[in-house]
């Protein structure tokens, strides 16, 4: 019987140790070497949370920038590198499109989500933006990451 508890203590601590290992992952860069693709570099600030490389920004992509920068940018900060005061970097191997769809995206602006990654807390739900306005932020920030080495 004690041996059930022993593991079962184990087992809890080292859950805890790991999630407490992921929750405190570090900013991290994230460039691009390809000068082909290259036109801007930004770098990580006091609230940044990831330095990137811009690529250029056309057609749908831009009307999603306009888009992102007036209502997204608040807390997932300039070009989607994160706001370590408010929410995280799109421009992170976390939200590549093997693991978090575009319809991931869509269903984050219309519902909200709960935190399952970072430690921002629950992203309340986005009012006033269509399917249409998310696709093209989406377009957007799969441009940066394509652009990042994230596919």
């Amino acid at each position: 019987m004690n041996t059930k508890y022993l593991f079962l203590g184990a087992s809890a601590a080292a859950a805890i140790a790991v999630f407490g290992f992921l929750r405190s992952e570090s900013p991290q860069e994230v460039t691009q070497d390809d000068p082909a693709t290259q036109t801007a570099t930004v770098t990580a600030t006091d609230t940044a949370m990831v330095a990137i490389t811009m690529p250029e920004i056309s057609g749908n992509a831009a009307i999603g920038q306009n888009i992102f920068e007036s209502i997204c940018a608040a807390c997932h900060g300039a070009q989607g590198g994160g706001n370590a005061e408010a929410g995280p970097p799109l421009i992170h191997k976390i939200y590549e499109p093997g693991h978090h769809g575009d319809e991931s995206f869509q269903r984050a602006v219309a519902n909200g989500v709960r935190a399952h990654h970072w430690r921002f807390g629950d992203m309340p739900p986005v009012e006033g933006l269509t399917r249409g306005d998310v696709a093209m932020v989406i377009d957007y920030i799969r441009a940066i990451q394509r652009a990042n080495g994230i596919n």
